[in-house]
C-alpha cells in the first residue's frame, strides 16, 4: 500500500521502486512551484499526464503538455511550476545509486523549506 505525502505545492506517492529506479506520481496544485534543486546520485524523467507544465532545467525554461516528456539529467538545477487553474498530474521517473529524499541540494525554495 502507498501513501500520499503532503507538500505545500501538491503532493506526491510513490507507485514503485526496484532496485536503481523509484516510480513517483506527483500532483502540483495550481499556483504550485517546486524548489530549484538539484541530485547527486540520480537523474529524473518526467512525464505530463495532467495539464501544462513549466519546467526549469539550469538556464532553460520549457514546457510541457499531456503526453509530453523530458528528462533531467544528473546534478542539472531544475524546477517544477503549475502556471494554470487545475492541478497538473506528472509520472516522475528516478533513475540513480541512491534512491531517496534526501538526495536534494535546495538553491530557491519559496516555502523556506
Amino acid at each position: 500500500m502507498t501513501s500520499i505525502v503532503s507538500k505545500p505545492w501538491g503532493s506526491y506517492e510513490v507507485l514503485h521502486t526496484g532496485d536503481n529506479y523509484a516510480i513517483k506520481k506527483i500532483i502540483v496544485k495550481p499556483g504550485g512551484i517546486l524548489s530549484l534543486q538539484s541530485h547527486k546520485f540520480r537523474s529524473e524523467h518526467w512525464v505530463v499526464i495532467k495539464g501544462i507544465a513549466e519546467i526549469t532545467i539550469n538556464d532553460d525554461v520549457f514546457e510541457r503538455k499531456e503526453n509530453e516528456n523530458i528528462f533531467i539529467p544528473l546534478k542539472a538545477k531544475h524546477r517544477l511550476t503549475n502556471h494554470q487553474s487545475d492541478d497538473l498530474v506528472v509520472i516522475e521517473l528516478w533513475f540513480g545509486d541512491q534512491l531517496d529524499e534526501e538526495d536534494i541540494i535546495r538553491y530557491e525554495d519559496i516555502y523556506n523549506r
